[in-house]
């Protein structure tokens, strides 16, 4: 009866035993297999955004940069934030560049964007072909390009009584060199002596598509903010220099200026000033020249208020304030009027 009662399917004392602590296991590597799962799609997730780190003494770190400082990287490398030096890093690599949302103003004149920031290095290497070389018969200046189309905004003071502008524009090759492109006939479209601007149009190129700069939304810019500069400083080309916001609204002659100790030297005149983002904030045009880091720049307001009336500053060959260079009358030989010069008499 016994074995009947087995073989009918009852189960033994035993048994039972055994089913009950099996079910737990079963739970336990469910939850285990679920959790794994989970975590490798979460570093999958993370290894997409972030950034990979190569140190100056060989070693490599990947994680997501949370916060990047004029000095010092923030990385989040899953299990603990690092703090990493600037100057110990020997090159950043993005897996995936951060998304930039851009907004077109004005028909296309000027654009602006919401740009994460960056390193002074990485956008430099970003932005740097924006920036052109601005050549007249009487000397050279910096410019920056605002559009697809070619629109080239500088100093008036660089292409002040000029009608043969020349532009020299950096185009970075395929392979990462920077390459001289000499551009002739740029046309001169608007004028400001006022607000010292200018707005020229560099004509089309063939195999080359200009790369425009940025113009920052507002004035947002604090003393203290890190800035820089990039231009031809003495005709020395690409040169970079960096510094601070020391006043956003220092007055000169009616007209608020941004005072930064970014070092400004003569070729510097028509370049940007970027913040850290990348953004225009303002246009470099003078220098104390008694001083040292007592540079001004331009800024975006007065830049986007010549930009959309820009009509009404259009430039006119046919006016003798925009282009032509008069010479001056010639002197008198006598100063005195002439009802104070007494006539000859006459002999009899």
């Amino acid at each position: 009866m016994a074995i009947a009662a087995h073989g009918s399917g009852a189960v033994q004392p035993g048994s039972r035993h055994l089913i009950q602590h099996s079910l737990p296991e079963i739970s336990l590597k469910s939850t285990l297999t679920a959790l794994n799962v989970f975590v490798c799609l979460l570093i999958t997730a993370l290894s997409c955004c972030a950034d990979i780190i190569v140190m100056k003494s060989g070693q490599r770190l990947e994680g997501e940069v949370l916060k990047a400082q004029k000095d010092t990287l923030f990385v989040d490398v899953g299990v603990d934030v690092i703090r990493i030096p600037v100057s110990q890093i020997q090159e950043r690599i993005s897996q995936e560049p951060a998304k930039e949302e851009t907004k077109t103003t004005d028909s296309g004149v000027f654009m602006t964007a919401d740009l994460p920031e960056r390193t002074v290095k990485e956008l430099v290497s970003k932005f740097g072909e924006g920036v052109v070389l601005i050549e007249t018969p009487d000397g050279l200046g910096s410019g920056f390009i605002i559009n697809d189309r070619g629109y080239c905004v500088t100093n008036y003071h660089v292409v002040e009584t000029q009608t043969r502008v020349a532009v020299t524009i950096f185009h970075r090759s395929e392979n990462g060199d920077f390459e001289r492109r000499s551009v002739r006939d740029v046309k001169i479209l608007a004028l400001n002596p006022h607000f010292d601007l200018a707005l020229l149009e560099i004509p089309p190129q063939e195999n080359l598509t200009f790369q425009p700069v940025y113009i920052a939304d507002d004035d947002s810019h604090r003393e203290g903010d890190s800035v820089f500069a990039i231009g031809s400083p003495l005709g020395l080309e690409r040169s970079v220099s960096e510094g601070i916001v020391s006043t956003r609204n220092r007055n000169m002659n009616g007209i608020v200026y941004i005072q930064t100790t970014a070092q400004i030297n003569p070729g510097n005149s028509g370049g940007p000033l970027f913040n850290d983002k990348g953004q225009v904030v303002g246009v470099i045009n003078m220098k104390l020249s008694f001083g040292e880091g007592l540079g001004f720049a331009i800024p975006v307001s007065y830049l986007k208020h010549f930009l959309r009336n820009r009509d009404a500053f259009a430039f006119d060959r046919t006016n003798p304030n925009t282009g032509y260079h008069y010479l001056e009358p010639p002197r008198r030989s006598n100063s005195k009027q002439p009802y104070e010069v007494a006539p000859e008499k006459s002999k009899p």
